[in-house]
Formats: structure tokens, C-alpha cells, sequence
């Protein structure tokens, strides 16, 4: 039994460890789109429908234009939620959580490897997006809770967990498959 303990402590502090060591590359999600496919203030804006506050990007696309895995990470979950629509949610290097939502279709499955940059599903308009522009709704959230970034007013604790996706973005942009 002690033998089983030590292996299993042993794994886990392995995959530990290799969340933290795999390289953090970064593209952007939505194919061909640029600096102007997106607001740079949308980040944590407040107010925003029932949400509360917006704890991502949007980046505006024709429908059915490609999404990419932003990194590469094993898919945790696709499926259909209220608010989301059609989702993706990759746990990437870092553990980091990769969301991506409004999706009109999805073209990955629970529980299997993507490597960044592979087609993992296309803009749409699904959960409470319907009616409005086709966009990709793409929020990077933390594991690891983010203490400097705790803010007392509203919702604002919630920030140590979301990091801004607009810095990743632009520099994909800017620098494509850096």
C-alpha cells in the first residue's frame, strides 16, 4: 500500500511539475483575424448582461471561420451550456484554462490531446450570443489563484483567476507563431 502511495504521489508530482515546464506558446484562436477583430478595453468591463462582468475577449468573425487551439493542452470539456453555447475548454501549459465559446460547431472531443494551432471548432452565435454578431468569446483563466490582483469592489476577487487575454492576442498578432 505504501508502495502504491509513493507512485501515486510520485505521478502527480510529475504532472505537476510539467503543467509548469511545458513551453507556453500562443496563437490566435480566431483565423486571419487582427487587431481590429476584437475591443482592446472588453477585458473585465463592467456592466455586462448576466455575467456581471465580461472576464474575456470577443473576437468578431465571419461565421463558420476557423478556430484554432490557442495552445496546445489536453480538451477537458466540449458541449452546449446556457450562457456559452457550443464550448471548448482546454487546460494548457501553465494550467490555464482555455474557454471558448459562442462556437457553432466544435471539431475536438473530451479528453484528447490538441496541438496549438489545430481546428477545434468555428465562429458562431450559439447561447446567449443568438442574434448577435458572430464571435468567439475566449477567456484564460488560472489554476493558480493570482493574489496580486485581488480587488474589493464588485466581483473583483474574481480577478486573481482570469488573466487578460488582450496582451496574448496582440502579441500573436503582432508576431504570428512566435
Amino acid at each position: 500500500m505504501k508502495k502504491i502511495a509513493r507512485w501515486l504521489f510520485f505521478a502527480i508530482g510529475i504532472v505537476l511539475l510539467l503543467g509548469y515546464l511545458l513551453p507556453e506558446r500562443f496563437d490566435m484562436p480566431v483565423e486571419h483575424a487582427g487587431l481590429k477583430s476584437y475591443d482592446q478595453q472588453s477585458f473585465w468591463y463592467y456592466p455586462w448582461g448576466e455575467s456581471g462582468t465580461h472576464k474575456g475577449v470577443d473576437i468578431f468573425a465571419k461565421k463558420g471561420t476557423r478556430v484554432n487551439a490557442a495552445t496546445s493542452g489536453l480538451v477537458l470539456y466540449t458541449g452546449n451550456i446556457r450562457l456559452g453555447g457550443n464550448v471548448v475548454l482546454v487546460l494548457g501549459p501553465h494550467w490555464k484554462f482555455h474557454y471558448y465559446a459562442h462556437l457553432d460547431g466544435t471539431y475536438t472531443s473530451g479528453f484528447c490531446w490538441v496541438q496549438r494551432g489545430s481546428k477545434i471548432g468555428t465562429v458562431g452565435d450559439s447561447g446567449n450570443a443568438k442574434g448577435k454578431p458572430a464571435h468567439l468569446h475566449y477567456t484564460i483563466k488560472s489554476i493558480v489563484p493570482l493574489f496580486w490582483k485581488i480587488d474589493l469592489s464588485k466581483q473583483g476577487w474574481k480577478k486573481m483567476f482570469y488573466l487578460n487575454p488582450i496582451p496574448y492576442l496582440n502579441t500573436a498578432v503582432q508576431q504570428p507563431h512566435a
